[in-house]
């Protein structure tokens, strides 16, 4: 008996020195040298700084860091280093033709995705926020290293009630008061619709179940719908109290897709903390989200062109949502709103997805070049945030301090003097680096 014992405990120690030897073989260190950090908030570079990163967080900040043994060397040569961008407002499984969207398998919808994430992260994107779509897999295997992609921060579904923006079925469809049956992208969970407190309680629970890490609703008309225009408004009062009610159950919030002043206010009177979108909005209303502290979240870029399959119905809301952008943004100038977040929402069409940097050049109409990376880095990172305990990456993103995520950047040329050379996301980011991993690098 003494001598199994002896060969239980040899055992044991044998296989704590194993997994400790391992950690220390695993155990990544990078030291990079010579960076003008932007930082996510201030408007001056700190130059001649060095960043040690530890695995995947910042460790030290600081002038002429002495490389630990065994360190990984990576020489900035001055280049301005930000954060990884954070993109606020995606479709990541929904990266291809309308017809394709509505005649394909769900695996089809995996293996265009896997191609759309990609993109996005050879783009500097190291996080995103999916605000409609079955992204649970994805995010799943970007996280288990199957395939390379930006952290994603999951709504699930987008949840509208009938005839409301996450409702696609076609006028030839019968009704389910009949028992017609749900379009694709409801049934395969990239949009959910329902009616009433139950049903709206049992969708937002679901997504919470599935992982989402806050909760998006429509209140408005949608240009990409066929039912509903941008003006009028969705979910009574009471549904939008019991989604808020069960997502703040679970420490986190909703975001609601609306462009319209009733919409807005409907939903800040019932405790949403983010809009989507919004150019229909007015003074008072804008006035009203900054009094109440509420985010924004708009995009540029979608709107200057016309989605793919877009019947001319759908165009013409596309055409009025973009006619509103620039009175928005003028507004929040004028008023001094900067609860601001970055964001595409570039939908059916991969072509445009490669150029989504461009919402840089298109935001300098309205806004500086360090209110733009702020906006694309540290204020997503406040955003994100607000998920609390459903928060998947809990660290703080979009900024580079000590015990930050070491989601960094390096660029070919000053972004806070001439934004859009980050329009060019392959000739001038020379460095990617998303949770301590360099992903590209040809500063060499």
């Amino acid at each position: 008996m003494k001598t199994i014992k002896n060969l239980i405990t040899s055992i044991c120690v044998l296989l704590l020195l194993c997994s400790n030897t391992y950690a220390q073989e695993t155990e990544t260190v990078t030291l990079i040298t010579n960076a003008s950090i932007f930082d996510g908030i201030s408007e001056d570079l700190v130059t001649g700084q060095d960043i040690l990163i530890k695995n995947n967080i910042i460790e030290q900040i600081g002038e002429k860091i002495k490389a630990p043994k065994g360190a990984k060397l990576i020489d900035a040569a001055g280049r301005v280093m930000t954060p990884g961008f954070i993109a606020m407002h995606e479709h990541l499984m929904l990266q291809m033709s309308a017809p394709e969207l509505l005649t394909s398998d769900t695996r089809y919808y995996a293996y265009r995705a896997t191609e759309t994430v990609h993109t996005y992260l050879m783009n500097g994107y190291t996080t995103t926020r999916d605000v409609s779509g079955n992204t649970f897999g994805l995010k799943k295997a970007i996280d288990q290293g199957h395939i390379l992609g930006p952290r994603i921060y999951p709504s699930g579904p987008m949840i509208s009630q009938s005839g409301g923006h996450s409702d696609h079925r076609m006028p030839s469809m019968s009704s389910q008061l009949v028992g017609g049956i749900w379009d694709p992208l409801t049934r395969y969970g990239d949009m959910a619709v329902v009616d009433g407190v139950p049903e709206m309680l049992k969708a937002v629970r679901e997504n919470l179940r599935q992982g989402a890490s806050q909760i998006k609703l429509a209140l408005g008309g949608g240009t990409g719908s066929y039912s509903d225009p941008l003006e009028v408004v969705e979910f009574l009062p009471e549904e939008v109290k019991a989604a808020v009610q069960a997502a703040e159950d679970f420490g986190t919030y909703v975001t609601v897709h609306c462009y319209n002043n009733q919409g807005v206010k409907r939903a800040i009177d019932n405790g949403v903390r983010c809009v989507e979108h919004g150019q229909l909005m007015n003074e008072e209303t804008l006035q009203l989200m900054k009094d109440k502290d509420i985010w924004l979240s708009p995009q540029v870029i979608v709107f200057t062109f016309i989605p793919k399959g877009y019947t001319e119905d759908q165009a013409n809301k596309h055409r009025q949502a973009y006619a509103g952008i620039d009175n928005m943004f003028t507004i929040a100038k004028k008023i001094g709103f900067d609860n601001i977040v970055f964001g595409s929402d570039i939908i059916t069409d991969p072509s445009m997805i490669v150029r989504m940097n461009e919402e840089f050049k298109h935001r300098s109409k309205w806004f500086s070049p360090v209110e733009i990376l702020r906006q694309a880095t540290s204020k997503g990172g406040e955003l994100l945030a607000m998920s609390g305990p459903k928060n998947p990456y809990p660290k703080k993103l979009g900024v580079i301090e000590v015990g930050a995520y070491a989601d960094l950047l390096l660029i070919n040329g000053n972004p806070l003097e001439d934004i859009t050379i980050l329009t060019n996301a392959t000739d001038n980011i020379a460095l990617i680096m998303k949770d301590g991993k360099v992903y590209k690098n040809i500063i060499n």
